[in-house]
């Protein structure tokens, strides 16, 4: 398995969760939870291109 695949993977996942709860009352939570989803995708791309 490639390196990266499971944080991208793990990212994409928090991330439809959270963006699923930005409707919620615990909004401020969501766009904190969205952010860390969207940090591992970027660090897990980054991990994917750059160890070809």
């Amino acid at each position: 398995m490639r390196e990266g695949l499971i944080p991208t993977v793990l990212g994409t996942v928090v991330s439809a969760s959270a963006a699923s709860l930005l409707g919620s009352r615990y909004k401020l939570a969501a766009t904190g939870v969205l952010g860390f989803g969207l940090a591992h995708i970027v660090l897990g791309a980054i991990d994917l291109v750059g160890r070809r």
